[in-house]
């Protein structure tokens, strides 16, 4: 396990080190039970090899998978060891709003040498996680997996589990990252295209796109702010060097919980030479589909079943959808069998369409002034923050992901995802609603509608058990995994009353993304981009769902 202690008296990060089992694969540590203590340091922490300064919970960064079982009633203690506020938010967890963890919004934070119990009953099964929700501490190691058990029989069969939790990790602070981006949009992407890419045909861009891309100021290799440059991929706070390792036995089933707990990377993953049956997204069940890569934004969860046959080592891969470095993990029948990273792919590049803007037929249009024209987008706000409207977008939810359409096999699609089981609600929405994902790269700004939560807009109104249709706009050139606190909603689907019910969704670039939302969960809810960054440059808005009142 990474994130051990670097100096100091055994602790329990030390203990869970030494009980390890033999002959090399690699548990996770977990706490269980009726009451659960999280204790929260500051500390130095060993990550990829590299010493550094980070968040351990338990002694332990990531922090130590939590199992809980539907049906029981939780209490989560959690203390404060540190000399900053912070918080616990349970990641897709539904809860009372007070427990939800979000300081400012649904409580206070948890102050320096205080303690916070947390206490709520689990109504819910599945593969969740959870994390800091102050001062970026998400992304300097204070996050760990939640495995909730069901209280009737599984309906994924399985003979064995591992949880993967993905990760990316700097020595560098997020607020350095958000102070260099803010300066200078490109810092970490030394990826870009040059004039030598151009006579020679590598950039994959004739040069006609690429003086369309230069009139609007817009670099088509900008599709992760922070690449691997800067970060060391994990998977359970291993890099690559040393890959953690999960044990099989050939001609087992094979559960894997893939969780995307990293700060600003979207992964696509893939286990060469072995499908993937997707049997679960965002902790719900959904019918079986079989793949083989499948890309999980952040935040996002899969759950998915492998069969290995083969007495030999498997590798995982997860590879950041800039294809700058990758996570790797293996899957191995004995202790010692190792496997090796394969090269990385030719980095993917944003296309006219990716704006927005399906050129076919309109050569010489750029993005000028009338892109921007409030009847494009009514209720955003104009001004500084708002760089684009995407005057085409369109709903890319039945298509293969970014960098992903030419890889020559089946890729997971959000309009594969269906429901096991009918949904709850399958009530027809009685209003239509509309929000645009905007921003401005080269300020470094981001935001709902034109508006950013430091501006104090008004929340998302909503009234207890209404039915709505949301509609997701993305007028920027990057991927946004969005998340919303205390639901799920439902994807549209063929079949009514089945569509996938999730709490985050990637929203393609010049993309849309539409879902049926039923919100009954009175309060505050927070609801934003879970790229870190861009949640702390702005793209968070408050969701408040009203009591109904009486006629």
């Amino acid at each position: 396990m990474a994130g051990l202690a670097v100096a100091g008296a055994a602790t329990a990060a030390d203990q869970a080190k030494a009980a390890a089992a033999p002959g090399g694969f690699s548990p996770s540590p977990v706490v269980s039970g009726e009451d659960i203590r999280l204790v929260i340091e500051h500390r130095d922490v060993v990550v990829a090899g590299k010493a550094a300064h980070g968040f351990t919970v338990n002694g332990l960064t990531p922090g130590p998978l939590i199992r809980l079982k539907e049906g029981q009633r939780a209490r989560i203690s959690v203390v404060n060891q540190t000399r900053e506020d912070t918080s616990i938010h349970w990641h897709g967890i539904l809860l009372p709003f007070q427990m939800d963890g979000v300081p400012g919004i649904s409580f206070p934070g948890i102050k320096p040498g205080e303690t916070f119990v947390y206490e709520f009953p689990v109504i819910q099964s599945g593969t969740y996680w959870y994390h800091s929700h102050s001062n970026l501490q998400e992304a300097v190691g204070l996050y760990g997996a939640i495995v909730v058990e069901p209280r009737d029989a599984d309906p994924v069969g399985h003979d064995r589990e591992h949880v993967m939790l993905l990760a990316d990790w700097s020595g560098m602070h997020p607020h350095q990252m958000a102070a260099k981006l803010k300066k200078m949009p490109a810092y970490f992407n030394w990826r870009q295209q040059t004039l030598g890419g151009l006579l020679s045909g590598k950039d994959g861009m004739a040069l006609r796109d690429r003086v369309e891309w230069a009139k609007m100021r817009m670099d088509p290799s900008d599709i992760s702010d922070v690449t691997g440059s800067t970060y060391s991929f994990l998977v359970n706070g291993e890099g690559p060097d040393k890959a953690w390792t999960g044990q099989f036995k050939p001609g087992e089933r094979i559960r894997m919980r893939i969780v995307n707990a990293s700060g600003m990377t979207i992964f696509n993953v893939r286990l060469p030479g072995l499908p993937m049956q997707v049997v679960q997204a965002d902790g719900q069940n959904v019918k079986p589909v079989t793949v083989d890569e499948l890309q999980i934004g952040v935040a996002e969860t899969y759950d998915v079943i492998v069969s290995p046959t083969e007495d030999k080592a498997y590798a995982f891969v997860a590879e950041a959808i800039d294809r700058t470095g990758l996570a790797l993990a293996a899957l191995a029948p004995r202790p010692g069998m190792t496997v090796e990273a394969p090269p990385l792919r030719k980095r993917p590049v944003l296309t006219m369409r990716d704006m927005g803007m399906d050129m076919t037929g309109m050569q010489g249009m750029t993005m000028d002034m009338s892109m921007r024209n409030p009847k494009n987008a009514p209720g955003v706000t104009l001004g500084p923050g708002v760089q684009t409207i995407s005057p085409m977008a369109a709903d890319r939810t039945a298509e293969p992901p970014l960098g992903l359409k030419e890889v020559g096999h089946k890729v997971l699609v959000y309009s594969d995802l269906e429901s096991l089981d009918r949904n709850p609600d399958t009530r027809r929405p009685t209003r239509n609603m509309k929000i645009h994902l905007t921003g401005n790269m080269e300020r470094y700004m981001w935001s709902f509608d034109g508006k950013k939560l430091s501006e104090g807009p008004d929340p998302f109104r909503f009234t207890q058990n209404e039915r709505v249709r949301v509609t997701l706009v993305n007028d920027t050139m990057m991927s946004h995994p969005i998340h919303l606190h205390g639901h799920f909603f439902e994807l549209l689907g063929e079949r009514p009353g089945f569509g996938a019910r999730k709490h985050t969704i990637v929203v393609a670039p010049g993309g849309t993304a539409t879902f049926d939302l039923t919100a009954d969960a009175v309060g505050d809810w927070a609801f934003h981009c879970h790229l870190i960054l861009h949640m702390h440059a702005g793209m968070f808005r408050v969701v408040s769902v009203r009591p109904e009142t009486s006629a």
